[in-house]
């Protein structure tokens, strides 16, 4: 097979899995990687991909970032299970962050727990938690990115650093064992990360279409969320190498795997 021919079978698979190994092509074309390295950089050149350590993403994605709104209408019904299921998991008496989000905002419509707090750096997780008077509301301020509605920069940060909670929830764009848990704009990947350090316990809750997508600013390894919880239609085999590297999935159908 011709380097062109393969290139272009590259970037086909690509557009499927949104990022992918070295040593995965290797076996796929039966060349050597070093063979399959000479064609990354080629088509990097090219302005097709974006190698990274051991592979490549897909560079037409990795900044890609629907609206709220575009969100919003997006997997309505999974996002209203997943709000179901991660509401659940909130106990009496929680603290807990809850991260600006389309999926994170239907967390909050089924909270049924008392007495807890909530820091969030979400307009619309405020505003529809701003009846509940058995909730301490904590809204972390800061910019605010309308792209997502969500609140970013050294303010939300250091709202953040200056708490520990029970429990985070957050959301991502892109799901991958590979290249992490991802997410489109650098600013948000940091507001994400400091969550993250503030939680004993970290619970990503984001539909099936988000496994194996690569965005732009990397939030985490995967293997740094306990738990992640998405939609009935994620294959078994996706869950099984996830526990591989420690990391629990709940999704319709296995339920009962809530701690």
């Amino acid at each position: 097979m011709f380097s062109e021919e393969r290139q272009i079978k590259i970037s086909v698979l690509l557009k499927e899995k949104s990022s992918i190994k070295v040593s995965e092509l290797s076996n796929i074309f039966n060349v050597s990687e070093s063979t399959i390295r000479r064609d990354l950089r080629e088509m990097e050149e090219k302005g097709l991909l974006t190698r990274t350590h051991g592979g490549a993403v897909n560079t037409e994605k990795t900044n890609f970032e629907l609206s709220f709104k575009e969100k919003e209408d997006k997997k309505h019904a999974e996002k209203l299970y997943i709000g179901k299921i991660a509401a659940a998991l909130i106990e009496d008496g929680d603290t807990i962050i809850l991260d600006s989000g389309t999926t994170t905002l239907q967390i909050a419509r089924y909270i049924k727990a008392k007495n807890i707090t909530v820091i969030t750096n979400s307009i619309d997780i405020a505003s529809e938690l701003s009846v509940r008077k058995d909730i301490e509301l904590i809204v972390t301020g800061g910019a605010l990115r309308v792209t997502t509605r969500a609140m970013v920069g050294p303010i939300t940060e250091g709202v953040l650093k200056s708490f520990k909670v029970d429990k985070a929830f957050i959301g991502a764009n892109g799901i991958s064992i590979e290249e992490g848990i991802t997410t489109p704009n650098i600013m948000e990947a940091y507001i994400k990360k400091e969550m993250m350090k503030a939680a004993s316990k970290v619970i990503l809750a984001a539909d099936s279409s988000k496994f194996n997508q690569v965005s732009f600013s990397v939030i985490c390894p995967a293997r740094a969320v306990d738990l992640i919880i998405t939609s009935s239609d994620l294959n078994e085999d996706v869950i099984e190498q996830y526990k591989e590297i420690g990391v629990e999935i709940i999704k319709k159908g296995n339920e009962e795997q809530i701690w």
